[in-house]
């Protein structure tokens, strides 16, 4: 047994299930039912380097209670000791341990299927897939460095490339750019057996605490345009990084809620697992997109913030 539910039995209760407000009739009941509560980031605990409200309250509570918390996060623009001094710079103690990201994610997944030493990884990226690669073995190309650099597009320049890339990791990346895609095409293209991996495809994202900004999805569909080959997905919601909370907390996933403010990633990776789900209205999902009748995706809960919790409770 992993922890999971069978996918009958996540059919049935998503059945039985109305997504329903959190309300003090139905908070106990849920934490009760939990002994580890899955966050989401940006837009969740942060938007941008700003704190949402509550936030730290919200942790304490649920910490005195019992809970593990666990951190998961699409952005890959940090490592996990990145993302732990982020918390720290923002008054929250949280040890890298709890800590699960796409750039760990993506290092993860080229560790557990054997990826050669000797290969390396080019990333159209940020500085948290290198330094997660680099922790995992592996040596990797790319990244804001690279965002520097321009091509010549004149009669008889060849682009050179790295012969020895056994992998393109696509992530969020603010530096991308026309040098950047063109290595990771060639690389995908031409090196036989090169892996074309993506952190996510998160559409847009809460980079600063006013408003949304394009996100690792933009990324990812222009290497997919570009190498017409569609991508290995390791984070949110594909279930990769719930392997990994599985064999480290030994929690049954029915005993987990995934608390995120997307409904395509967070809520739908918490589903995938048999996780409780609780949907909080502080980032990308309003209200009518939620109710929209275009919207297949219900969680279990939902609420304005995480700060809703202990306000509840009490």
């Amino acid at each position: 047994m992993d922890g999971r539910i069978s996918k009958s039995e996540m059919k049935e209760k998503s059945q039985k299930t109305k997504c329903q407000p959190l309300s003090p009739h139905n908070v106990r009941d849920l934490v009760d039912s939990v002994d580890a509560f899955l966050f989401d980031c940006d837009g969740v605990i942060w938007k941008g380097d700003t704190l949402i409200d509550g936030v730290p309250e919200t942790l304490e509570t649920l910490r005195s209670m019992g809970k593990k918390l666990v951190f998961v996060t699409n952005n890959s623009t940090k490592s996990r000791s990145q993302y732990a001094k982020k918390f720290y710079s923002l008054g929250i103690s949280v040890t890298v341990d709890e800590i699960f990201s796409s750039s760990f994610a993506a290092a993860m997944y080229l560790k557990v299927n054997g990826f050669p030493k000797d290969k390396k990884v080019y990333v159209v990226g940020e500085e948290g897939i290198l330094e997660e690669l680099e922790l995992a073995g592996f040596t990797g190309l790319g990244g804001p460095e690279d965002g520097k650099k321009t091509v010549l597009l004149r009669p008889n320049s060849l682009f050179e490339h790295d012969k020895s890339v056994g992998a393109v990791v696509v992530g969020l990346d603010q530096y991308i750019n026309f040098y950047k895609l063109q290595y990771g095409t060639l690389c995908v293209r031409e090196n036989p057996g090169c892996l074309f991996i993506a952190t996510n495809r998160d559409a847009v994202g809460h980079l600063t605490d006013l408003q949304e900004w394009p996100g690792a999805g933009c990324m990812v569909a222009a290497m997919c345009g570009s190498t017409q080959k569609e991508p290995i997905v390791v984070g949110k919601p594909s279930t990769f990084m719930m392997d990994f909370l599985l064999k480290k907390f030994n929690i049954a996933t029915s005993r987990m809620c995934m608390v995120g403010d997307r409904l395509d990633t967070d809520i739908l990776f918490g589903q995938n697992a048999g996780c409780r789900t609780l949907l909080v209205l502080s980032g990308v999902t309003n209200i009518s997109t939620l109710e929209d009748s275009s919207n297949h995706i219900q969680p279990e809960y939902y609420t304005s913030k995480v700060s809703d919790i202990p306000k509840l409770l009490r």
